[in-house]
């Protein structure tokens, strides 16, 4: 049979650019972790330094709004030092609160199966399945256990992080990152 057209020759719906090559693909097996979105954020936060900036100088007024009576009138108020732990607490915990509510989203739907092809990379769980062709990313970056991929929109609203831990082949690593190397540049 030929590719893209049925037994009657009618073209199917499905074009040959939307057909995963299952011998070129690499799989990616996982169960998603609060611990892989917590790379994928801090992925963006340091390509996107915002957000980055944006905590400083906050803790840096915080520090002031502190420290500013506590040297004026020689003494530590406690109100002042609670409320100053507190945000701290806050802007160094937030993406760990972040990376938890994206796993109560992503986790119920139990095991992502990604195969990542020159075509663009299709997720499927037993719930839903995704089609990203590579024009949706501006790039990608490694970490010691991820793949994340960043989404081409300027609040980069969008992360696919594979773990590295969900490819079970042997050469899979390699074919994985020159898949992503041909289509998406590193960043």
């Amino acid at each position: 049979m030929a590719e893209g057209r049925s037994a009657e020759g009618v073209h199917s719906a499905q074009s040959s650019d939307d057909v995963v090559d299952e011998q070129t693909a690499v799989q990616v097996v996982y169960r998603p972790r609060s611990a892989d979105t917590l790379v994928g954020l801090r992925v963006r936060g340091r390509i996107k330094r915002t957000g980055l900036l944006l905590r400083g100088v906050f803790l840096t007024l915080w520090v002031g709004q502190w420290l500013l009576p506590t040297v004026g009138r020689g003494r530590v108020d406690l109100v002042s030092t609670v409320l100053f732990l507190f945000v701290v607490l806050i802007v160094c915990g937030y993406p760990h609160l972040q990376a938890a509510s994206v796993q109560r989203l992503v986790g119920w739907q139990g095991e992502y199966r990604a195969a990542v092809s020159p075509a663009g990379i299709t997720c499927q769980t037993d719930h839903s399945t995704l089609v990203l062709k590579w024009t949706v990313f501006q790039g990608y970056r490694e970490t010691a256990g991820h793949f994340v991929l960043l989404s081409r929109d300027p609040n980069v609203m969008y992360l696919g992080v594979l773990p590295k831990r969900g490819v079970h082949e042997a050469e899979g690593l390699d074919r994985l990152r020159a898949i992503l190397d041909q289509h998406t540049p590193r960043v």
